[in-house]
């Protein structure tokens, strides 16, 4: 396997078998796009199936990587064609415009917006919902009762914002709330690296806006990922012009609906953008280098998703871990009240723990993952995980078993005790050397869990 992970950059690995449609239809969409291909045949070389498997998640054939990255199957491949990773970065993020983008082009650009007080605070970049409809009648030409429907669309489709702190708590507007203050969204003080600017786009369909996110992910990734997805060549990744236009295209995030997200697709979703957004962060603000700077790191850099603010911590914790305290936590993320609890998943699923990365060399490896097989996914990534001794060490003469700390961690999800610990990674370890020696250890009884020192130093190539 080591001489396919050292491939030429830009060259597309293809795994498949002899007289396999799929694959035949495959190599024929790669060899329409030019792009140079290397045949893997699992049918001679069987040894492979297992590696592959391991990597991807699948046991089905064609498996298709662009350098180190897996891209997926033929349907995977069929769906990138529309818009592949090679398009995407040669021109900018293209949409159709939403309705009212120029009207908020307007709006930035009049005489509404500016400081405001209310009691002893001043509240920058901010307008009245008075001098708004104001605006529209003036300015737009509209009537009052369109200049109502058309503030209430404003905040309803999160161009605007009530500003927190000045009274104000239901999202309404109307009659009743004329002296209420509201900003934009862009202008809401907030820590977010997708905010400052409009989404001008018609709101994205999660699932769909996943997906070409994705793309451009992958292309970053097979340009600037190590061949084990271990570490990251970020200042090349700043470099190249695909981020840039990554990022335009998170800023749509800013408007996209989440509720109607199955749980495979919040799962795909959430992961992929909790990765790319530790690099995002890294990218801009540099590597937390001490316990209080990886603290606020995760807990300060966020993406607006869907209207509201996300960490990484309330992607982990909030979504992805049903709502759960997080390591030095005293609260949970999402209050009773929170409107991003609805996007939560309804328990802590255990198997994320193998598929988020920190940007540490500690961490899991760096990978993509799709809604299909999700589940098959991220148990592939955990057998990998427990596979490598900075996951799981199986002492027999000590009888002592050594994890991650990343089971000290989140215990909780695994169970809560040593013994429901010890019973899921057994239960989650692919066939191996190490399985059996772990059953002979627990079948002796009295066996010690210990974890192992983790390594926070970046995984950086630089």
């Amino acid at each position: 396997m080591e001489e396919f992970a050292r491939t030429p950059l830009g060259r597309v690995t293809v795994y498949s078998i002899q007289g396999c449609p799929h694959c035949v239809q495959a190599k024929a969409t790669l060899g329409r796009m030019g792009l140079p291909v290397y045949d893997v045949d699992l049918g001679r070389h069987t040894e492979l199936r297992a590696k592959v498997k391991e990597l991807t998640g699948r046991s089905t054939v064609p498996q298709i990587f662009f350098n180190s990255v897996h891209v997926g199957g033929n349907d995977d491949l069929q769906k990138l064609v529309r818009k592949s990773p090679s398009e995407v970065s040669e021109s900018d993020f293209m949409c159709e415009r939403d309705q009212f983008a120029h009207l908020v082009e307007d709006l930035k650009h009049g005489s509404v917006i500016g400081s405001h007080r209310r009691g002893l605070t001043v509240y920058k970049k901010s307008f009245p919902g008075v001098q708004l409809v104001h605006w529209l009648q003036t300015e737009k030409g509209m009537g009052r009762a369109q200049a109502y429907k058309t503030g209430k669309a404003l905040l309803q489709k999160k161009y605007m914002v009530i500003v927190r702190g000045c009274g104000q708590q239901d999202d309404s507007f109307g009659e009743d709330t004329m002296d209420t203050l509201y900003r934009l969204l862009e202008d809401d003080p907030h820590s977010a690296l997708n905010a400052g600017q409009t989404a001008v786009c018609s709101p994205i369909q999660a699932a769909e806006l996943s997906l070409l996110l994705r793309e451009m992910i992958l292309k970053l990734f097979s340009d600037h990922l190590s061949a084990d997805g271990k570490s990251v060549d970020y200042k090349g990744m700043l470099m190249n012009p695909a981020f840039e236009r990554y990022c335009d295209l998170a800023i749509q995030l800013q408007r996209v609906e989440l509720l109607s997200l199955s749980r495979e697709e919040k799962l795909a979703f959430f992961i992929n953008i909790y990765n790319a957004l530790v690099i995002h962060g890294y990218l801009r603000l540099g590597a937390p280098t001490n316990i209080w700077q990886r603290y606020r790191f995760f807990n300060y850099v966020s993406y607006l998703i869907g209207g509201e603010v996300f960490t990484l911590q309330d992607i982990e914790n909030g979504v992805l871990r049903g709502n759960r305290k997080g390591v030095a936590q005293l609260l949970r993320p999402f209050s009773k009240t929170d409107p991003r609890l609805q996007v939560a998943l309804p328990d802590a699923e255990p198997l994320i723990h193998f598929a988020l990365n920190c940007g540490a060399k500690g961490c899991p490896p760096i990978k993509t993952y799709t809604p299909q097989d999700i589940d098959s996914q991220l148990r592939t990534a955990a057998e990998a995980f427990l596979e490598n001794d900075d996951g799981c060490v199986v002492d027999s003469g000590k009888r002592e078993v050594r994890l991650s700390q990343i089971f000290k961690w989140y215990k909780a999800d695994f169970g809560g005790t040593d013994e429901k610990l010890l019973k899921w990674v057994l239960e989650h370890m692919g066939d191996s050397p190490k399985k059996t020696s772990l059953k002979d250890v627990l079948s002796a009884g009295k066996t010690k869990v210990s974890f192992l020192p983790y390594d926070w130093s970046s995984n950086s190539t630089h």
